[in-house]
């Protein structure tokens, strides 16, 4: 099943595709959070904090191999909206190679550097073991994760959103029984967490790419198709290069601040990952925004629809503007009553709301400008624009790393918990400015070019 993006009413094209990835997020959401969740009630808060102090981590490793994989399939988008068949086939038989090869690199470097990295973080003595056996396990299991993302937008990039949120659901529920499995039937503590994750998602890219080849059979690469081609490798690096170092650059920023509320203690440590927890399950729209975005950015541009374009950024502003501002609600009225759920019953919740609370007051006032960084980014990067998205990264990382030197060397630690709200912010103008500085060149692109309908 594919979707073509080039016509029909922009606000519906783009809420009917990005249904499937929210709810597909929020699966993926959910059963990272469900890992948390099990861990803290079953292993104890320490090792809640250890999965927690790993989370920026897993972010750098994760983001930088799924962004490479993710920026590879642009081309696979746009050969799509331009009705090129060929170029299709042999844009997903590219990706697939250059994944391979990022998969090896990726792994053999974080499983070399991995003690020195959660050493380099502040992460506390008493939940080192914890932090190691599950973010070594992950780093090896990194495959799993390239290869789903790598499928999943594949799909998405000809406009199919659905597929990949059957196979996700059905890898969430695995997910879930595997860690009662692994943590309360074998007591593998967060080293089955870990495993949990790993084993759910390799099924799931298993599945997507059954699919791919049973189901769209005319997109599967042809024999002839297997192998590096100069052009298509120069286009898909071009793109998934700066796609990877903004993920990367970003997940620095946030290693950096996850280094400064690591300095305050476990307790502070498990009471930020359980608020960022619940966060991330409600914000789940943005980054599906996102993934929308770039999907009909990418067939927009290859059927020459400049109109479109600028259609698409003014009706995705509306739509999460709304949706920003139900989220603050909700982030802000749910915190206490779902911190209950992070920890064992004997433990004292209000402990540890001191250190959640002025987080989610922070991120709540920022949750607009960090819906228009994933609308910018994401369009710029589908029209094949990687540097300054890139670019929006470095903002991030500077704007978190200023307010996280500040929290180490005034021991604030309510500085540390504004270094996200920090970086929405100033990153959002920037990828907004940016957006005024790339769309003249895109119309001029497009000038004289005969429109794909």
């Amino acid at each position: 099943m594919k979707s073509d993006m080039t016509k029909g009413a922009i606000a519906p094209i783009l809420i009917k595709f990005m249904l499937p990835l929210f709810i597909g997020n929020l699966f993926q959401q959910f059963y990272n959070m469900v890992d948390t969740l099990i861990v803290g009630r079953y292993v104890g808060t320490d090792a809640l904090a250890a999965v927690g102090a790993t989370g920026t981590i897993m972010f750098l490793i994760l983001g930088f191999a799924n962004g490479l994989a993710t920026g590879f399939t642009v081309l696979t988008s746009q050969s799509y909206g331009a009705h090129d068949d060929r170029r299709l086939r042999h844009s997903i038989a590219n990706a697939v190679i250059l994944a391979v090869i990022v998969t090896l690199i990726t792994t053999m470097v974080s499983v070399i550097s991995m003690k020195s990295i959660l050493r380099m973080m502040n992460t506390p003595d008493d939940i080192f073991d914890y932090a190691y056996s599950y973010i070594i396990t992950i780093s090896y299991g990194i495959c799993a994760s390239v290869f789903y993302n790598l499928g999943a937008s594949i799909l998405r990039a000809v406009g199919n959103s659905k597929v990949p949120l059957y196979f996700l659901i059905f890898s969430a529920c695995l997910n879930v029984g595997l860690d009662f499995v692994c943590i309360v039937g074998f007591d593998l503590k967060t080293f089955g967490a870990a495993l949990a994750t790993v084993v759910s998602q390799g099924i799931s890219a298993v599945l997507c790419f059954v699919y791919i080849y049973k189901k769209q059979r005319s997109m599967w690469p042809e024999r002839s198709d297997w192998h590096l081609e100069a052009r298509d490798t120069s286009h898909q690096l071009r793109v998934g290069v700066p796609m990877a170092l903004q993920f990367a650059i970003t997940a620095s920023g946030t290693m950096i601040m996850q280094a400064a509320i690591n300095l305050f203690g476990s307790t502070a440590v498990a009471s930020f990952t359980a608020a960022s927890k619940i966060q991330g399950l409600i914000t789940q729209g943005m980054p599906s925004m996102g993934q929308t975005i770039a999907a009909y950015a990418g067939q927009n541009f290859g059927a020459g629809r400049y109109d479109r374009l600028k259609d698409g950024i003014k009706n995705s502003m509306i739509i999460m503007t709304v949706y920003s501002v139900v989220a603050a609600v909700l982030s802000l009225s749910l915190l206490e009553p779902a911190m209950h759920l992070f920890f064992d019953s004997a433990q004292d919740v209000a402990v540890h709301l001191p250190w959640a609370i002025p987080y989610i007051r922070f991120c709540a006032m920022c949750y607009i400008p960090l819906s228009a960084i994933f609308i910018f980014r994401n369009m710029m990067q589908g029209c094949g624009f990687g540097f300054l998205p890139m670019m929006g990264g470095v903002v991030e990382l500077v704007s978190r790393a200023i307010m996280a030197v500040l929290s180490m060397k005034l021991m604030i630690y309510e500085l540390a918990s504004a270094c996200d709200p920090a970086a929405w912010l100033t990153t959002g103008i920037f990828t907004f400015v940016a957006w005024l500085y790339v769309a003249p060149k895109i119309e001029k692109t497009f000038a004289g070019r005969q429109i794909i309908k």
